[in-house]
């Protein structure tokens, strides 16, 4: 991720833009000061018994791993997650020291030797799981017991044992040598719906598989099951770890979650303006001229389209940001560039910066508003954002 403290000279958003023009026509700034302030603001709301856990998958949500994860960890957060092997490793390349949890799967000999070589912290969904991850470990002649999580499936019908199995899978984990149970989790499948009907029964099940192995006199090391939504809704779910994602990035999970917290958005998507034309009436735009002019209008060519991950099926539904104001997108997104109506900017020059998500002036635009236009969600639109775009560190 490029820094403006990386560039000489440089230290002022406008600066910042001049270099992200010269080196690329369209970019992601990642605003740290707001990540450095919802990380404070969740270990705030967190109970204080609760370390929060950094969601950092999918190159953290597409705002750059490796730097999330130092500035949350420098903000609070005490634990950082991840999907898959490489993402671990890649946040160790990147110097970091603290626990990291794998959430997805890890089933092979290789795996399990990066795993540990690493020193990640894998999940564990069933005893065949566990019993390759043993067998590996011996062979390896591995020293010390690996620091495992065991998944419990309580309704979310995706990775994770049985609930209703979690005595039986949590003797067997403990039988074997080279595993050290780190801790016990599920995840909700609801927690995000103003009807809690669904998440409480998970809750329910999650409570009783616990329950089950106290019963057996063994004691938990470490508990969770809150996401963002659920961290949000209810203390009794928060447990020894929150796994928060979204509202680390300034992100509200659903609409009625708002007053519960005050998040600020980290990531603004930005293009230049790289041509501007007058087009006369009747004329088409783009691909299948979607969009015919009614007047002569004003039409600016931006450099950013669907490659860079600007969905083409928003294609004449959204508007930009041009000092300050609003101007529809027209014709259909292409791969690489996207035309706007700039008739109100009649003086609009080419270089000028169109904020695509993020605050000019005024206005401003959100990751939510693309994705109620698209029937999904923010998370979606945001892990879109490719890696050809640059992301640039606001500091």
């Amino acid at each position: 991720m490029l820094s403006s403290k990386q560039i000489p000279g440089v230290a002022s958003e406008q600066e910042c833009d001049t270099y992200a023009w010269f080196s690329q026509r369209a970019w992601v700034e990642i605003d740290l000061a707001a990540l450095s302030h919802n990380v404070r603001q969740l270990v705030g709301f967190l109970s204080p018994r609760t370390q929060l856990m950094a969601v950092v998958k999918a190159d953290a949500y597409g705002h750059g791993a490796v730097t999330v994860a130092q500035t949350a960890l420098e903000s609070g957060a005490s634990w950082l997650g991840v999907a898959t092997v490489p993402e671990g490793i890649q946040l160790r390349e990147g110097g970091i020291k603290a626990p990291i949890l794998i959430l997805g799967a890890t089933h092979t000999p290789e795996q399990i030797h990066a795993i540990a070589h690493w020193k990640l912290q894998p999940t564990l969904c069933s005893p065949k799981q566990a019993l390759v991850f043993s067998d590996t470990l011996e062979a390896m002649k591995y020293g010390s017991p690996l620091p495992v999580h065991i998944k419990l499936d309580t309704g979310m019908s995706r990775l994770g044992t049985n609930w209703q199995q979690t005595g039986e899978f949590v003797q067997l984990v403990r039988r074997l040598p080279h595993l050290a149970i780190a801790s016990i989790y599920s995840h909700l499948a609801t927690a995000d719906s103003p009807d809690t009907t669904v998440m409480k029964e998970q809750h329910r099940r999650f409570e009783e598989a616990i329950a089950q192995i106290k019963a057996m006199g063994i004691e938990p090391p470490c508990l969770h099951l809150a996401n963002s939504a659920a961290t949000l809704t209810d203390s009794a779910l928060h447990y020894d770890i929150a796994r928060v994602g979204l509202a680390v990035y300034g992100l509200y999970p659903s609409p009625h979650l708002q007053n519960k917290i005050n998040l600020q958005p980290v990531l603004q998507l930005k293009a230049r303006v790289t041509q501007v034309k007058t087009i006369a009436p009747g004329t088409g735009v783009s691909y299948g001229h979607q969009f015919i002019a009614p007047h002569e209008l004003r039409l600016a060519v931006v450099g950013i389209g669907y490659a860079d991950g600007v969905p083409r099926n928003l294609s004449n539904k959204i508007q930009v940001l041009i000092r300050g104001q609003r101007v529809p997108q027209i014709g259909t997104i292409t791969m690489d560039q996207l035309m706007v109506d700039v008739s109100t900017i009649p003086d609009i020059q080419e270089g000028e910066v169109v904020t695509l998500l993020g605050v000019q002036g005024k206005e401003k635009i959100s990751a939510d508003d693309w994705a109620e236009k698209l029937n999904t969600i923010s998370w979606e639109i945001l892990c879109g954002f490719k890696h050809r775009l640059p992301r640039v560190a606001m500091m």
